[in-house]
């Protein structure tokens, strides 16, 4: 039944398919897994607000992907009603807001002139970086929920069903598309596409990382981070929720029911991989590589072979999101809207906050005056320090 949409109701969540609040493709009966309790934690460093705000109503109660962009001497964040605002990244003033009249699903992106969002109606919208006033749309073939990415000269979106388009970024002119394939059942993830001065990499529901020409939008090479394997399409899930991470003249990226992997840019070679499971990207930090696993685990591995150091697994199933390097922690936020600060060196738990209770879904980000950046469901915007208890 494509297009079926199966809601999971909060607390739970569905064995082997992560921590998503909704799936595309047909029903299952599958079993459902307990999120562990907040743990209970000594503290020895505490999230100090330097600044709060709100943004319309975030995400509006739908399971959308509108983290904020981050441009260096202002942050531009949208919720899924319609309001959009540039603020400074020091105090949290506002340089401008504007009330769109589209409902919001995906964004957003930008580049050094505009930036981009997409709408519930499927329309690309480029705005200008110093106003917010509309400069042009365009219409899409359907749903998106991965942020529009841009060099500058071109944009490309990801549909849901596996499309890649090209526009103008003048103009809005349509350049090329790609189609791709995806399954029957597939996750509601949301991996931007890396789109570089003459290279497209995008992220496929099938397991398939492909590099695509940014002039043509021909295929250059594909490298597959995970095989289908199971009786029922459940079990043979495949998917790249996270984008991949650049490195130099290589890319490190993670699969669900896969492998991570590092590749090539050019060529899609692999340098080396190791079997893993999850839909965000992996973080680097210290030496170490860090992952949140499909079933909830914090892993650290050592970069140089790849070696597990530790797992945290005192917040399974509790739905987190990528973790973020931040000083001496790794932070993490999770489905019940807590924010949690993990030591890098052993995995343990150090800090914890309630932040949000309609929830976490994105990643915090750190901002260039070394605070952390946290964008909540419910719309609360929020910088913050990392200072030891006293």
């Amino acid at each position: 039944m494509p297009g079926l949409r199966l809601s999971i109701p909060k607390p739970f969540l569905l064995a082997g398919l992560l921590t998503l609040a909704g799936i595309t493709g047909c029903s299952t009966t599958d079993t459902f897994e307990q999120p562990a309790p907040v743990p209970e934690i000594d503290p020895t460093v505490e999230f100090k607000q330097v600044w709060s705000m709100s943004v319309g109503d975030g995400h509006d109660g739908e399971f959308l992907y509108l983290a904020p962009l981050n441009a260096g001497d202002t942050v531009y964040a949208a919720s899924a009603d319609g309001e959009l605002v540039a603020v400074d990244p020091e105090n949290g003033k506002v340089f401008w807001e504007r009330e769109l009249e589209d409902r919001i699903f995906a964004g957003i992106g930008g580049d050094a002139n505009q930036l981009y969002l997409v709408t519930r109606e499927a329309d690309l919208l480029a705005l200008s970086r110093d106003s917010g006033e509309e400069q042009w749309r365009a219409s899409l073939p359907t749903e998106v929920l991965a942020a529009p990415q841009s060099n500058g000269s071109m944009v490309v979106i990801q549909t849901t069903d596996g499309r890649v388009l090209a526009f103008n970024a003048a103009d809005g002119e349509k350049l090329w598309q790609y189609d791709g394939q995806v399954p029957v059942l597939t996750m509601r993830a949301a991996a931007a596409p890396l789109v570089g001065g003459d290279i497209v990499i995008a992220s496929f529901a099938n397991g398939k990382l492909i590099a695509l020409s940014a002039d043509s939008g021909q295929p250059i090479w594909q490298y597959e981070l995970g095989q289908p394997q199971g009786r029922t399409e459940l079990e043979r899930l495949v998917d790249i929720g996270g984008q991949p991470l650049v490195l130099e003249s290589a890319l490190m990226v993670v699969g669900y029911q896969g492998k991570l992997a590092l590749l090539d840019i050019r060529t899609g070679q692999e340098i080396w991989s190791k079997k893993a499971s999850s839909l965000y990207s992996p973080m680097i930090g210290n030496g170490s590589i860090y992952l949140a696993s499909a079933n909830g685990d914090i892993v650290a591995l050592r970069g140089s072979d790849r070696r597990e150091l530790w797992v945290q697994d005192r917040l399974s199933w509790r739905q987190l999101t990528q973790p973020m390097v931040f000083e001496d922690y790794l932070v993490v936020g999770d489905f019940e809207g807590y924010l949690h600060a993990i030591s890098q060196e052993d995995g343990s738990l150090q800090g914890q906050l309630e932040f949000d209770d309609e929830g976490i879904r994105l990643p915090a980000q750190r901002l260039s005056n070394g605070n952390l950046l946290v964008f909540g469901n419910s719309g609360r915007l929020v910088t913050f320090e990392l200072r030891p208890v006293e």
